[in-house]
């Protein structure tokens, strides 16, 4: 017999209130505050929209020397029948051995049997087979310094949004920019555009996090790879990462008539040295007013 989202939903919650009385304290378990109680409200109306997918953190101590480190969980709709999404990330780790680490992770939670739920077998995986990547890390730092020096890339994605209104959803944006170094803007309005610059694992990880269920009109419509000897700092076209927003056509009452001065947007784009991407994200040819 075929199960169904409602029983894979019920599950999420069991899962959830074991990790709640597993990780009591404070900051060791982070979820948003609606998270739990949507998944509630589709459960006593099923015939109503699916709620957010379930995503969470568990920041962990590992070792004696208790490094952090924190698990990214986002779950599917069918978990445990479908793989959850997990990404372990600390500070202490060079990006390739993290990316090793999670690897790992990944071919793990794949070999365990479909159906059962395993974040709680991730936490502990974790927890047990990241201080080996922890001592690597701590004894190649010269030599990855080095590597990283010279291979350096900044990653630069331009995304379209029909619009970006909400406050809560910019300031998401803004703390998970800022979380993960990365400099660009958030244009608010109608349209919407974000450009995000920085590491490529750092980028990809902004586009997987604001990337939940509800925003349906949003696309990645160009991607800049550079690659330079030194620091990408040198690359970037933005000293930090701001939240735009020119001057406002049409009423302010009516959000569909919200829409931001495109000329403004074009002589910025321009300022940073990026007019051309104005034709990549509207299909035309920016022109500046005389004016």
């Amino acid at each position: 017999m075929a199960v169904t989202v409602k029983e894979c939903l019920e599950l999420q919650l069991l899962e959830v209130e074991m990790l709640l009385s597993m990780f009591p304290k404070r900051g060791e378990f982070s979820l948003d505050a609606d998270a739990v109680p949507s998944i509630q409200r589709y459960l006593r109306n099923a015939e109503g929209a699916l709620p957010p997918q379930l995503e969470y953190r568990i920041a962990l101590d590992v070792g004696e020397a208790k490094v952090k480190v924190e698990l990214q969980v986002l779950l599917p709709h069918m978990y445990p029948q479908v793989a959850p999404q997990l990404f372990a990330r600390s500070d202490a780790l060079h990006r390739q051995q993290q990316l090793q680490l999670n690897s790992r992770l990944k071919s793990h939670i794949s070999s365990l049997d479909p159906g059962d739920l395993c974040v709680c077998e991730a936490v502990q995986w974790v927890k047990d087979n990241t201080l080996p990547f922890l001592e690597n890390c701590q004894a190649s730092s010269e030599c990855a310094s080095k590597e990283v020096w010279v291979k350096e890339m900044l990653h630069r994605m331009w995304i379209y949004s029909h619009h970006i209104y909400r406050q809560e959803l910019r300031k998401k944006i803004l703390d998970c920019a800022k979380k993960l170094n990365l400099t660009g803007f958030c244009l608010t309005g109608k349209p919407g555009v974000i450009c995000v610059e920085g590491l490529q694992e750092n980028c990809e990880e902004f586009w997987r996090v604001i990337r939940y269920p509800n925003w349906k009109h949003i696309s990645c419509k160009h991607v800049e790879n550079i690659e330079m000897e030194g620091s990408i700092d040198n690359l970037r076209l933005f000293h930090s990462f701001e939240d735009l927003q020119f001057q406002a056509h049409g009423d302010y009452g009516l959000r569909n008539d919200y829409h931001m001065d495109l000329g403004q947007f074009l002589e910025f784009l321009k300022q940073h040295q990026s007019g051309h991407i104005f034709q990549i994200l509207f299909g035309v040819e920016g022109k500046l007013s005389d004016n």
